[in-house]
């Protein structure tokens, strides 16, 4: 087994998206290469609704999977197709846009006016860009999650962990997506499998994440629950760590615990053209896409 070094950590950035939700950004419209087959991931996460409820109109997708887990308030979806629904908290979408779709998500508060949750856009291979739009929508009470004897919960949106499966199948990126639970000072491993590109984004509490190159780096300083923690080396709210090659991750939760995604897929290594909310891997295909989206012809007819 082999620890995966940790080649960066960066904070998401502010961003404002739709009309006029803001954001904040981990990566997205920089090096499709970095974290391949993964394109974009946002955290939308207000307490005020001026800041959400404008919301994301009606807009075309071609070419990817966007994948989206609503944690508080509740997202009302609809697209070109004729579908509808709302997303609640702890729900998931993932949405296959293929050949063409439309597509608008208004997101809505809780009681106390708070929004949150994520979006990943998952790219698709050449063979599959134009394949038939598809949902799979899946309510909370479906996802199985796991706990383990020191506290740690996972849940399972997509992929195999620990004997279980999640709901999600059928996806191109083969990939894992964990929304993982670790109580204060308490350290895990998880095992990604080597081909996969992996990335964790902590969003509540913190952690140490050990690298490579110096494991025990992160055994040092500071005493919590009876395990050493490094206060200085850890991932606090809104950071992306993105990880190299190698088939462990090994994480230790600061004084407060963590939360955080660890998400990892099977990279394309395909060109990538790439303009807006479509992604396909020429600039003649990217002209084609404004062409049909000009002359009507963007969405295909169902079979």
């Amino acid at each position: 087994m082999s620890l995966r070094p940790t080649l960066e950590t960066r904070k998401a950035v502010p961003t404002m998206e739709g009309a006029g939700v803001k954001l904040h950004r981990a990566f997205g419209f920089q090096n499709p290469s970095e974290l391949d087959p993964f394109l974009l991931f946002d955290d939308f996460r207000n307490e005020r609704p001026q800041d959400y409820l404008q919301g994301f109109p009606w807009h075309p997708h071609r070419g990817i999977e966007t994948i989206t887990y609503v944690l508080s308030g509740s997202v009302e979806h609809g697209d070109s197709l004729g579908n509808t629904g709302t997303l609640g908290a702890g729900d998931v979408q993932w949405m296959t846009a293929g050949s063409g779709i439309m597509h608008q998500e208004m997101p809505h508060g809780n009681a106390r006016g708070q929004m949150h949750g994520f979006q990943l856009w998952g790219n698709l291979p050449a063979a599959q860009k134009m394949t038939a739009p598809r949902y799979q929508d899946v309510a909370s009470a479906d996802i199985p999650e796991i706990i383990d004897d020191d506290g740690t919960r996972v849940r399972i949106i997509v992929g195999e962990f620990w004997g279980k499966r999640g709901p999600v199948d059928g996806i191109a990126a083969d990939p894992q997506y964990l929304d993982v639970s670790i109580p204060a000072g308490r350290r895990k491993t998880f095992q990604i499998d080597t081909y996969r590109r992996a990335f964790a984004y902590v969003f509540e509490g913190a952690a140490a994440f050990a690298d490579a190159s110096t494991p025990a780096g992160i055994l040092l300083e500071k005493e919590v629950a009876g395990q050493e923690v490094n206060i200085r080396d850890l991932s606090g709210d809104r950071t992306l760590v993105r990880f190299g090659t190698g088939d462990e991750v090994t994480v230790q939760a600061g004084p407060e615990g963590v939360r955080f995604l660890l998400i990892s897929g099977a990279p394309i290594n395909e060109p990538v053209a790439w303009y807006g909310p479509i992604v396909m891997n020429t600039r003649d295909e990217l002209r084609q896409a404004m062409r049909d989206l000009r002359n009507g012809t963007f969405i295909q007819p169902a079979h």
